[in-house]
């Protein structure tokens, strides 16, 4: 038990465990590309790190914390993509960072987060470009749609797990809890059929094997679920595509 209390604290409410999970699926898009590398695979994941240390402590007593937290993340990331990339990867990393920001900042007087039913596109729009533009030299479309689907299929369980405590309108309050589960299952399907039209046959073997535990949670999820539910095993699914082609191409 307290193994599991020290895990939750420094892994998974630290921001680790969501940026790592991150990282493992745009790892998964690179491998697919034959374009992996490890300066791109830190980037990403500081990336994902700074912005979601700074989304959830800018308003609490940590925020002093995280704000330098953030700026040391930036520093390495500026660093890394002078050593390794170009000043075009400078200027996506800005503009991702820039539409982070938008997302939802305490010195802004009107964010994104605030608009109703936008929250679940807008973070898989980011996610989508984290995979599809930050990672690649280029832009690819297929995988930048296979992520947006994906990824605003998996924020539809957590807006079920805040529809009682969320300030402004989100699906499950909208559609209900049943219909947001069918919407979030359809999505889930929709990236596995683009997966199958545009990845390596390996590569979409693993996306399907990944959509199956995936469905699951989606159908289980309640806002009556312990948090763990969401921040462990629904996170988790991020990295599942990656983790079943390891599977396939090594045991």
């Amino acid at each position: 038990m307290d193994f599991l209390k020290l895990l939750k604290k420094y892994v998974i409410d630290s921001q680790i465990y969501v940026s790592l999970m991150g990282t493992f699926l745009a790892t998964f898009f690179m491998l697919e590309q034959n374009t992996f590398r490890f300066p791109t695979f830190f980037l990403i994941f500081l990336t994902y790190f700074g912005g979601y240390t700074y989304t959830k402590f800018q308003n609490s007593k940590k925020m002093k914390l995280s704000l330098v937290i953030c700026a040391v993340a930036g520093i390495f990331c500026s660093l890394l993509i002078i050593q390794n990339h170009n000043i075009e990867r400078l200027y996506k990393w800005l503009i991702i960072c820039l539409l982070g920001l938008l997302y939802n900042s305490f010195f802004l007087n009107f964010n994104i987060r605030k608009i109703p039913l936008l929250k679940i596109f807008y973070v898989g729009f980011i996610w989508g470009l984290m995979n599809a533009w930050l990672s690649f030299p280029y832009f690819s479309w297929g995988i930048f749609f296979i992520s947006f689907i994906y990824i605003t299929a998996l924020v539809l369980p957590f807006d079920i797990r805040d529809m009682k405590r969320e300030n402004v309108m989100i699906f499950p309050n909208l559609i209900g809890i049943k219909k947001t589960k069918i919407l979030a299952a359809a999505m889930i399907i929709s990236s596995v059929i683009i997966s199958n039209a545009i990845l390596q046959p390996d590569f979409s073997l693993a996306f399907l094997l990944a959509s199956v535990p995936t469905l699951i949670l989606i159908y289980f999820s309640e806002n009556s679920r312990p948090d763990w539910y969401f921040s462990f095993l629904v996170e988790s699914c991020s990295a599942l595509p990656f983790l079943f082609l390891i599977l396939l191409k090594y045991f």
